[in-house]
């Protein structure tokens, strides 16, 4: 029955998929920054809203990693500042960019020795109850 779980899994990709390309979501330039030690990793990409409504991204979930943040750096009168936010907009026709020095997935607690040019599985959710998988890099401390 292996082949059946297979079968299986992958239909659940392909229909979590198709509910994301039904809203008109994409997801591109997808990879995470991993530090040393217990320091938490940082997660970057560019969401595309080709769909006629706006919508908001609100969490993230992955097996890679025990619990995903969204997440949002600035510097103010020279001090580096980081908050976690509830939810990130895109606008219908537009995209939303998580990117160093600004908006960004949060990724704590690894499952395991992740290493730098493997990839790892991440859920994203909307408000709409939309879920779309991306698969990012991963990359080292400097972006390499």
């Amino acid at each position: 029955m292996p082949g059946m779980r297979m079968t299986a899994a992958t239909l659940l990709l392909l229909v979590c998929c198709g509910a994301a390309a039904a809203a008109g979501l994409s997801a591109r330039h997808a990879w995470i920054r991993l530090l040393p030690g217990d320091l938490p990793a940082a997660g970057y990409l560019e969401l595309v809203n080709t769909g006629a409504d706006s919508v908001r991204l609100t969490g993230a979930q992955s097996p890679g990693f025990g619990t995903i943040e969204l997440h949002e750096s600035s510097e103010q009168s020279g001090v580096a500042r980081m908050r976690r936010v509830e939810r990130l907009a895109i606008p219908a026709g537009g995209t939303l960019v998580l990117e160093p020095r600004g908006y960004h997935l949060m990724l704590s607690g690894p499952s395991g020795d992740l290493q730098p040019g493997e990839r790892v599985p991440v859920t994203l959710e909307f408000s709409d109850g939309t879920r779309l998988p991306v698969s990012f890099l991963l990359r080292d401390a400097s972006g390499r």
